[in-house]
Parts: C-alpha cells; structure tokens; sequence
C-alpha cells in the first residue's frame, strides 16, 4: 500500500532524511489548533450521548476519567459491537479534557493509523522522533485495538508507549470489538496491561434507550417525531446505534420524497427491506440451542422440570436473552421453556437483568453469546 510519504522541505533535504510526523500531520503542524492536533470531533461530547443501562457504567467511567485523568482507571478499556458508542465516549473524554486544560497534549488515533506511524518511522529511522510524540501525550485515545493483531513491532512500540505514559500519570483509553482476553494475535503482556485497569462492556441499547436515540436524533435534523413511530422501530431494530440512525435517515428521506407525514404506515414502508431481515434473525428456539452449547447441557433442559443449578441458571439466562432479543410476550416465551407460568419467565428477566449489573463474569457471558447469536 502507498505510505503517504511526506515530501521534503529544504532544510530535511539538506539532512537528508524525512521527518517523520504523527498520521495526518501537516508540516506547520505546530501552528495547528489543538483540536486539529489532537483529531478529536468536537461534536461528539457527553452532552449529547444517550444513556441508559446499556452504557450507564461506561459513560460514568468515562467521565470519571475526565475528571481524573491518569488517577482514576488507567487505562480504561471499552469494549462492544460496532456502532454502540464507544468512539462518541472516548471523543466525549478527550473533548471535556481539552475544555478543562486547553495545553493538554491529546490524541485520538485509529489502530491501524498507529500501525501506519509504526511503518512510517521504521521506514525513516525515526524511532526516536516517534517515542518522542507518543511517549510525551498527557492522553491517547486508540480505538479499535484489535487492529494490532499479528502486528508484533506495532505491539512492542504500543507496549513501550503504554509503559511510558502510565508512568508519567497520562491516561490512556482503548476500545475493542471484543473483551481483552479474546483478542487474537495480541501478546500476553499487553493483555496483562490492558487488564490492570478498568474494562466495561457496551451494550446493544434497551428499549427505551433507542427510542430516546432516535427522538434526539429527529429533533437534531429538525424533525418532529411522534413516540408510536419511534416505539415502533425501536422494537424492530435492536442491535447498534448506528442501525438507529440508518432507519431514521430513511424514514426522513422516504417522507420527504413522498411528501407525506412520517406515520408507523410510512415507516413500515421506508423500512420494508430491512423489517424482513430483522423479522427472519433470532427465534427463541435458535436462543436455547445456543445456551445449551454454551453452558453444555441438553437443548431438552431447557423446557424440562428439572431444577438443578447447573440446569436453572442457563434457562433463566436463555429466558433473559428471549426477552431481550426477540418480540415474544412472557406468556409465549413461558410457553416455549415447556408451558411456564409468565411470571417465572419475568422474575428470570428481573434476576439475569439485576444480576448482569454486578457481576463482570455474568456479563462477559451475556455479552459473547448476544454476539454469537447476532453472527
């Protein structure tokens, strides 16, 4: 792939040797601004995130982090699907640090930006010019760190750059897809970094977490969104924020080409394409074979009378996940765990729900097998 090489001016020319400069760094980058400096979008702040279960914990870590940086969780690593709103938060951190202490020294990189200025300074036997910007940062934010996979030289300069900066009370924040431990490719060593801090998992948005999302992001582009038609997408569409917005997009353009008023009717038709895949994706039984896989007991389990824990616990998780992830009623997913009151389906939604809260293993759990069965 082409590098990007910058070009020489005359007084690199007479050493001759490049400069190496941070990924997107202009040769006056001294006169930059500091948002410029740092690649922070000063849209995405705390202001304007949407919480709600799904991300109460990692928005209140992360503002803990602004308001300590370098004392409170360092590094602070979040993790989740695509489109949940860890790039918004670590943008949100950066942005209220730069509000509180305008000399900060901050930067927000892409992984596989870094990779880039790894390969740049190898290139141009500029390591030292390279430590010299990383290691002297009072925050690096690096999204999507599983890009480092199978990187080993990106890995050890990470390593030496993490090390550098935890001991000069910089704080460092990093997102991933997935929690640390099962990111392959990446050295032990740097997992037992990534562990020494604090890690919280994004969730997909609750229910009334979405339709919050998408009654924000209608009044943003000045549109009145009535709650039934944002009630209704939001029952249909579950799995990331990003979606959320697509369907909005789509509903809005849809309406306005038409010239009609934005009713559940319309929206069914702006989303048709996209209702019918969600409507064909996970069904209550496909949820049961997947948790008994997972915790290794017999699909038959799940709708038996049997009680013990090792048999209870994974029924109630697999009754949780039925709530949470298709539109069945109670009564019907009672139905389905071999004809349970709904009641004892709502009082494992209740239990799971509460319990996922506090217990980081109980989550970790919950997190991987929604992703399995979202594929």
């Amino acid at each position: 792939a082409d590098l990007d090489l910058p070009s020489l001016d005359a007084n690199e020319a007479a050493a001759g040797r490049r400069t190496w400069r941070p990924g997107g760094a202009s040769a006056a980058g001294e006169n930059d601004s500091a948002y410029e400096r740092s690649k922070l979008n000063p849209v995405l702040t705390f202001d304007n995130f949407v919480t709600g279960k799904a991300n109460q914990l990692a928005r209140a870590a992360a503002i803990q982090v602004a308001d300590n940086p370098g004392i409170s969780y360092n590094p602070l690593f979040l993790y989740g699907g695509v489109g949940l709103g860890k790039t918004h938060l670590i943008h949100a951190i950066g942005n209220q640090l730069l509000m509180d202490k305008a000399g900060a020294r901050i930067r927000y990189i892409h992984a596989e930006q870094y990779v880039s200025d790894v390969v740049k300074a190898y290139q141009r036997k500029a390591f030292d010019d390279f430590k010299r910007y990383y290691h002297s940062l009072d925050l690096l934010l690096i999204d999507d760190i599983q890009f480092f996979s199978g990187k080993s030289r990106t890995q050890e300069e990470f390593f030496y750059a993490f090390e550098a900066l935890v001991a000069n009370k910089a704080q460092v924040i990093i997102t991933s897809d997935t929690y640390p431990k099962e990111i392959s490719g990446i050295d032990d060593r740097l997992i037992s970094r990534f562990d020494s801090g604090l890690t919280v998992a994004i969730e997909p948005p609750e229910l009334e977490m979405r339709v919050a999302i998408l009654m924000r992001k209608a009044f943003s582009e000045g549109v009145s969104l009535s709650e039934d038609v944002a009630f209704f997408v939001a029952k249909h569409l579950r799995s990331n924020v990003r979606e959320l917005e697509g369907a909005l997009r789509k509903i809005l353009a849809y309406s306005k080409f038409h010239g009609r008023d934005i009713t559940i009717e319309l929206t069914k038709e702006a989303l048709k394409d996209l209702l019918t895949v969600q409507n064909r994706q996970i069904s209550v039984e496909n949820i049961q074979k997947t948790v008994a896989d997972f915790y290794n007991i017999k699909v038959a389990d799940m709708y038996s009378k049997k009680r013990p824990a090792n048999i209870a616990r994974p029924r109630q998780i697999a009754m949780y996940l039925a709530k949470e992830l298709t539109q069945k009623s109670l009564p019907e997913i009672g139905e389905l765990f071999g004809g349970r009151d709904h009641t004892t389906v709502l009082h494992a939604v209740r239990k799971i729900a509460s319990e996922r809260s506090t217990d980081a293993q109980l989550n970790h759990e919950l997190h991987v097998l929604e992703q399995t069965l979202k594929g």
